[in-house]
């Protein structure tokens, strides 16, 4: 007999099923409701129980989102960047959930770092199933006024530091034969931003990357895809969404009417890291309130 569980309606149920039950006691808080053995049996393809996560970027806005989702899903997951105090923080959140975790911090500009990340999570957990690669900076800067120098440094964070950490955890994933590796995108990757040109190469560059590892790697059992997120309120953006004129474009261009929530990209980072996705690779998903399939809003 196997378990496992959905939230629904702020209900915690928990399913038992296996051939013993002919597939169908579903019991939840003193209740027996019954479900269909198709029914469980497609929640199952979403549950990360026994998985490894890493989240690189993990400890704030949509990577802190991610890690506790995945963890909510059931993968064991290390959140790791720069900053101790904030490893700290979200390593004690995942713990809440009851789930493993490592305090290392890390820095996608140094190759070595991440290979001391990957291998502390090798030796004290035994394996990374899942990369998701969020760390990344964008800095608004009118193009004839762009240095080098930070046309580099964003270059370096979010497409270079991109393929340094999918070479270190990835191959690990392919010498097992296993692996699912989720890269952020961005509304950029698709379409041009006002004054943000070394984000916007950079973001493209990473759809890019996405595809190419995805047709080199996929026959070897590690899947490559990413998310695009939409406009998303995070603790730093608060002020240029709500106050400035570039917030209300953004609102305006947004079909949905309104601005993400980060937790509303969990369902897609943990569909493309579960068998649920097993012959998706790739791809970049939009989760994006319908910005990019929009028009003339008005």
């Amino acid at each position: 007999m196997r378990w496992t569980t959905i939230q629904c309606c702020d209900i915690l149920y928990f399913i038992a099923y296996g051939d013993n039950l002919d597939g169908h006691m579903h019991v939840g808080r003193g209740r027996f409701v019954w479900l269909e053995k198709t029914e469980v049996e497609a929640v199952a393809l979403f549950d990360l129980g026994g998985r490894v996560a890493v989240v690189i970027g993990g400890t704030t806005g949509i990577g802190r989102a991610l890690s506790l989702g995945l963890a909510d899903a059931g993968a064991d997951v290390v959140a790791s960047s720069r900053r101790a105090e904030q490893v700290d923080r979200i390593a004690s959140a995942i713990e809440a959930k009851g789930r493993k975790t490592l305090r290392i911090t890390s820095d996608v500009t140094s190759r070595e770092s991440l290979i001391a990340l990957r291998n502390g999570i090798v030796s004290q957990i035994g394996k990374v199933d899942i990369l998701i690669n969020c760390a990344g900076m964008i800095r608004r800067t009118p193009a004839l006024d762009l240095q080098e120098e930070e046309w580099s440094q964003i270059l370096d964070t979010n497409l270079t530091g991109t393929l340094r950490a999918c070479q270190v955890f990835g191959e690990p994933m392919l010498e097992r034969g296993y692996g699912r590796i989720i890269n952020i995108a961005s509304l950029s990757t698709f379409v041009g931003l006002f004054e943000v040109a070394a984000y916007g190469a950079s973001k493209a560059a990473v759809g890019s990357l996405t595809r190419s590892l995805a047709v080199e790697w996929s026959k070897r059992g590690v899947l490559v895809n990413a998310i695009a997120p939409g406009v998303f309120r995070t603790e730093i953006n608060t002020h240029l969404l709500d106050h400035t004129d570039r917030g209300r474009e953004f609102l305006m261009r947004t079909p949905m009417g309104r601005f993400g929530e980060t937790e509303e990209l969990v369902g897609a980072a943990v569909y493309l890291a579960s068998d649920a996705a097993s012959f998706m690779t790739g791809q970049i998903l939009a989760v994006d309130g319908g910005f990019l399939a929009s028009g003339v809003n008005r």
